[in-house]
This record gives C-alpha cells, sequence and structure tokens, in this order.
C-alpha cells in the first residue's frame, strides 16, 4: 500500500478505536517550537536544566526555569489543524483515545474531553507544592515571576514549587501510564503524530497496539526511530495531513 494520505483511510477505514499519539511535531504549526530540530528547544538550553536534581538544588536554575516558562510562546498559542482533526476524530465516535508527550494542553484547549485524553508528560497550567499539598493556576505563579518574585515558593509552607510538568530524573504518573496502556490494549488502530518515538518510556505506548498486529500509521516530518515497523509513513505537516484523512474517513 502507497505511503499517502488516501493509503492510510483506506488502512484505517473499519477502525473505531483508534489510538492516537503524539509529539512536539504537532504543536509546531501552533508556533511552539519542538525539542530535537535545528530550531529546536535542545539548541538553545543546557538539557540539565530539565533535571529534577537541577531544580531542586540550584535557585538559579530555578529562576531560569520560571523565566523560560514565563515567556514561552506557549502561553498564546492556539490549537491549530491537526489538533481540532483528532477531535473531529472523536465525535465521529473512532477515537479511543489520544496520549500526548505534549505540556501544551492544546489537545484539551480544541474541545478533547479529559476523559479521551492522557497527559504522559503532565502539563504546563498548574503548578504543585513539593512539599506540601497546595496548588495553583499556573497563571497566578507567572503573575508572581513577572512581579519581580524570581524563585517563587509555597506561599503555605515555604516549599520549592514547580510546574506540574514531568523533569528528567523524575517519575512517569503511574495512574496515565496505566490508563495509556489500556487504551494501546483496546485500540483496532493507531496513529502516531508529530513524535520521532524516540522517548522512552511514552514511545512504547504506540508500539504496545502495534505489537498486537493492529494497523499503524505514522505521520512525521522527518526519521522516526520505528518507520521500518509502520504500515504506512506520511512526511507532510500534521494539520494538513490529519485534516485530509479525516476528510477522506468521513466520506
Amino acid at each position: 500500500m502507497p505511503d499517502t494520505i488516501e493509503g492510510a483511510a483506506t488502512l484505517l477505514r473499519g477502525a473505531n478505536r483508534v489510538l492516537v499519539f503524539t509529539g512536539a511535531g504537532i504543536s509546531t504549526e501552533s508556533g511552539i517550537p519542538d525539542f530535537r530540530g535545528p530550531d529546536g528547544l535542545w539548541s538553545k538550553v543546557d538539557p540539565d536544566d530539565f533535571t529534577l536534581s537541577r531544580y531542586l538544588t540550584s535557585s538559579a536554575a530555578r529562576k531560569r526555569s520560571w523565566m523560560r516558562w514565563s515567556t514561552s510562546p506557549i502561553r498564546g498559542a492556539r490549537p491549530n489543524a491537526a489538533h481540532v482533526a483528532i477531535v473531529d476524530l472523536a465525535r465521529m465516535g473512532r477515537l479511543e483515545g489520544c496520549v500526548t508527550q505534549n505540556i501544551d494542553g492544546l489537545h484539551q484547549a480544541a474541545g478533547l474531553p479529559d476523559e479521551l485524553t492522557v497527559e504522559l508528560h503532565g502539563n504546563v497550567w498548574s503548578v504543585r507544592c513539593l512539599a506540601c499539598p497546595a496548588g495553583w493556576p499556573t497563571g497566578e505563579v507567572f503573575d508572581r515571576v513577572e512581579n519581580g518574585d524570581e524563585d517563587p515558593h509555597c506561599p503555605h509552607c515555604g516549599g520549592i514549587i514547580k510546574l506540574t510538568v514531568v523533569s528528567f530524573g523524575q517519575a512517569m504518573p503511574a495512574w496515565e501510564m496505566d490508563r495509556a496502556y489500556g487504551m494501546a490494549g483496546d485500540a483496532d488502530a493507531v496513529v502516531a503524530v508529530g513524535t520521532t518515538l524516540s522517548v522512552w518510556p511514552a514511545a512504547d505506548i504506540p508500539l504496545a497496539a502495534a505489537r498486537r498486529g493492529v494497523p499503524f500509521v505514522i505521520v512525521n516530518m522527518g526519521h522516526t526511530d520505528f518507520d521500518a515497523a509502520a504500515d504506512i509513513k506520511i512526511e507532510h505537516p500534521a494539520g494538513k495531513a490529519l485534516t485530509r484523512l479525516l476528510t477522506l474517513l468521513g466520506e
């Protein structure tokens, strides 16, 4: 079968429980840079700044982190056509769930229900104290940072506070991992979008579905670690590819 959007539509036409797995590449069309591209985040910052150990032990690293997030293009980003297409798949009753590595909240902003969304790496829009149960919407903490509190701490206990984004060296959320594997086990097809499938253990989720022999489609601009395992690889921007794919599936 040719590696075309039309070929993917033919492959997926009989699927009614599609698992969609998304990475940073689905949000680049919303103005959010990816991590590993020529202009990606890792080309501009020290990845060690994203480790839990440095965050906990270095006030300077926390200040850099809060400044980076408070000025991030994520704050003004809006869902793009790819996010909308996944919502359309849900409205067609053919989405098992969307498991995402992204922290931008754009799937929910596009209208995808929480019960169909699994955020493996957390979400930039909430903050928790690491020493007590307190938590806040991130906007409240950004206001503190913009008013001069460069290393904000918990006003209740004085503890270090942190976005609910999973850092390197921090445990993956067990509940979300369980939900993701449950979706992978029930899916009758899997579509990976905007991801190199190189970050573990997250990348094992779509592969868990593919290993059962269900149709496996990859939509990504550039190489992924599992191109050879896909039934079809589509190298088009995610918005164009998913919009066309949903049109064909709806015919």
